[in-house]
């Protein structure tokens, strides 16, 4: 198969730590091209020797870039990915990929018109802990599953730029890890979120702390279902689903695989607890491939836009139902 050409539009910390060697990694995809504000200067790149430094618009117009990976603040996440589209280049960008489910579609129609692959990067999905997961779940392992709580915390408080920071970069929790505690219960589960509450707290501006109360119903039945988001609390990575015969935990390091801890299941059935662990996976190396491997076969994407648009769009009625509170 040949190689998927990559390049990153933007010289983000994330990107620099995480995406690009991801991509440099993969088996069917080649890092070549590295787009910033100020080509020259990126430092911290010496992994992928031989990388193009050039400025954004450069990227787009090189003929040779198959795809784009997009790691740039929320509030620009649209305007790029329509941009590499419409340069006639695959795009894969940063979540959340826009600021309201109605921007997805605008995607979504770009997508289809264009021929193109484009969608959120949305690691966990591609990860063998939460497709296990489904398959327990959806499998009856846990009976039936009554109950799903997820939690995900950090403490960023003294990094005062930080874009998650920051209202006018888009900032706050539930963008952030949101789509974590709510994406992977819709993923496990099948299942949409009815009767959505969310009460928070801001500190300017953005949400720092969240709690969103739902009823998520699919081909699994009806199951209630709390998650808490917060970057003020000391680091907490759990979900938990729960039936009447039994409990899937997803506790270890169920976002942050073999980074925040070492990525492992727990089924509890009675006095019976059986794990499995992934110590090696690494979901960013899987998606850039899955990636790659749709654009040169026409696989589906295990990841697609629709999917996408279901988590803005709890993200979307969290905000529009929040009721502030203070600590």
């Amino acid at each position: 198969m040949k190689p998927v050409r990559w390049g990153v539009l933007g010289n983000a910390k994330f990107a620099r730590d995480h995406m690009a060697p991801a991509i440099h990694m993969a088996e069917n995809a080649e890092l070549v091209a590295l787009g910033t504000s100020s080509p020259g200067k990126a430092e911290g790149w010496d992994f992928c020797p031989g990388l193009k430094q050039v400025s954004y618009d450069d990227l787009l117009a090189d003929p040779t870039i198959d795809a784009v990976y997009i790691p740039l603040p929320n509030h620009i996440h649209v305007e790029w990915t329509l941009k590499v589209l419409a340069a006639g280049k695959h795009v894969l960008t940063e979540k959340p990929i826009s600021m309201r489910a109605e921007e997805i579609d605008t995607i979504i129609a770009a997508r289809d018109k264009s021929g193109l692959l484009a969608a959120e990067a949305y690691m966990i999905v591609h990860h063998p802990q939460w497709i296990r997961a489904r398959e327990l779940v959806q499998g009856g392992a846990i009976g039936t599953l009554r109950h799903i709580d997820a939690f995900f915390s950090y403490n960023n408080a003294e990094e005062t730029q930080n874009i998650r920071n920051r209202p006018e970069t888009g900032g706050g929790g539930i963008r952030d890890i949101g789509v974590y505690t709510y994406g992977s219960a819709r993923f496990v589960s099948g299942a949409e979120a009815t009767d959505l509450s969310c009460r928070l707290i801001r500190e300017n501006g953005v949400d720092v702390w969240a709690e969103v109360d739902a009823i998520m119903e699919g081909p699994l039945g009806r199951a209630t279902y709390t998650a808490m988001t917060s970057m003020r609390l000391q680091n907490r990575q759990e979900v938990t689903f729960h039936g009447d015969k039994g409990l899937l935990k997803v506790a270890n390091g169920p976002f942050n695989a073999n980074l925040f801890a070492e990525a492992r299941i727990e089924l509890h059935n009675g006095q019976t607890v059986t794990s499995e662990r992934w110590p090696a996976a690494n979901h960013y190396k899987l998606q850039v491939e899955n990636f790659s491997r749709s654009i040169r076969t026409g696989a589906a994407y295990p990841c697609p836009l629709e999917f996408t648009r279901g988590t803005q769009v709890m993200i979307d009625r969290a905000f529009e139902t929040a009721r502030e509170i203070s600590w």
